[in-house]
């Protein structure tokens, strides 16, 4: 594959899906992220919805609660289906043309298979929930309650799909704080790392 691939993963709250579209318009190259919900729904069957809720978090907390929830006599639950029509995407996708992917373990599926520039987006939890109320509005539950829970749903499906360690520096390229950063400098910067 000779395309170049930048991953995006992200807290949530962290504008990582801003900044990778925002690269990937400055590259002139696609960003793929509601989109590839789109392509996962065409060739899995699952609505837009359960994609959006399942493609990135598991449904608990717990790794190991989600590791037996929802198993077959195979062993094989709806999440395991949907991985394996995820990353068949994902890996497409890569094979292409170079592009920015955010999310979806798209470091982890694409490791061994693509030229990759992988990122991880964090920020202080008081940046995140100052940027969650700004973006998405208030919601019954504390900002700091909405980050959390995503963010262990999200570290839990990592865990669950890669058996590796969500957020941990060293398992990426490169790591941004985009509460200390900015938007703008975190793309910059990885501009200048393509």
């Amino acid at each position: 594959m000779g395309n170049r691939i930048i991953t995006i993963s992200r807290e949530f709250g962290s504008g990582g899906r801003t900044i990778g579209r925002e690269t990937a318009q400055k590259l002139g190259i696609p960003c793929y992220d509601e989109a590839i919900i789109e392509k996962i729904a065409e060739e899995s069957g699952f609505s837009r919805e359960y994609i959006k809720e399942r493609g990135e978090y598991t449904p608990s907390a717990s790794w190991i609660g989600n590791a037996l929830a929802g198993r077959d006599f195979n062993g094989y639950s709806p999440s395991d289906q949907l991985w394996t029509v995820q990353s068949n995407i994902i890996t497409e996708l890569a094979r292409k043309s170079s592009c920015v992917i955010v999310g979806r373990c798209t470091d982890y599926v694409l490791k061994d298979k693509a030229d990759c520039l992988t990122v991880f987006i964090h920020a202080s939890m008081e940046k995140r929930a100052e940027r969650i109320v700004r973006v998405y509005g208030e919601s019954n539950e504390t900002p700091q309650k909405r980050l959390k829970d995503k963010d262990k749903r999200r570290r839990a499906y990592y865990q669950m799909y890669t058996d590796t360690e969500w957020g941990i520096a060293r398992n990426y390229h490169i790591a941004l704080d985009s509460g200390v950063l900015g938007i703008e400098k975190c793309v910059e910067i990885i501009f200048g790392l393509y």
